[in-house]
């Protein structure tokens, strides 16, 4: 078991400094702008992600309503992972693949973020929201894992976790988000 556990940590440290090397902390501070400007301008940020990455979406949307680490106003922020009776009755009208880009066309504006979450960067339900967004003038962030799939070219900005594993990219999908929520509150 002790090394089972030194090994996880000695495995997320060496994602924690791949990233440290890499330009995901200037795309993070890119997408704090963009997340700041959307929110400044009377506009709000959408969630939106599959499995964990749905309860990543869930946490991060909350930290913006109700506060991350400093009191402040909520900010406006939405999971679309949450509304059971909107994901079930799209995917059975329309199938899984749409339970996201419905409520994107639904409750989506020019000016709001969309953060896609997806650890293989290849979800088709996260990729057809982030399209859907694009044709509203909606900014895409992704969240995915090493080499990023299909989202690095939809998002506008990808934040490529440098793991093969899901659970090291998840483990630094909450890290960047909650910097991400810092730095909006710093603004």
């Amino acid at each position: 078991m002790n090394r089972i556990i030194e090994q996880r940590l000695a495995d997320h440290l060496e994602v924690l400094q791949k990233i440290q090397a890499s330009d995901l902390p200037q795309k993070l501070k890119m997408c704090a702008e963009c997340v700041t400007k959307a929110l400044s301008g009377g506009h709000k940020v959408l969630f939106c992600g599959n499995g964990g990455s749905a309860a990543d979406s869930q946490h991060l949307a909350a930290e913006f309503v109700g506060r991350f680490q400093k009191e402040r106003k909520g900010l406006p922020a939405i999971a679309l992972t949450v509304d059971t009776s909107i994901l079930t009755s799209v995917a059975n009208d329309y199938g899984y693949e749409t339970v996201f880009a419905r409520q994107v066309q639904a409750l989506g504006e020019r000016g709001d973020v969309l953060i896609g979450i997806s650890t293989s960067g290849n979800s088709k339900n996260v990729l057809l929201a982030m399209e859907e967004a694009k044709t509203k003038g909606i900014i895409c962030i992704g969240m995915t894992a090493e080499g990023g799939g299909k989202m690095t070219d939809v998002a506008d900005i990808c934040l490529a976790v440098p793991a093969r594993e899901t659970a090291r990219a998840q483990e630094m999908h909450i890290l960047l988000g909650h910097i991400l929520c810092e730095l909006v509150d710093h603004e």
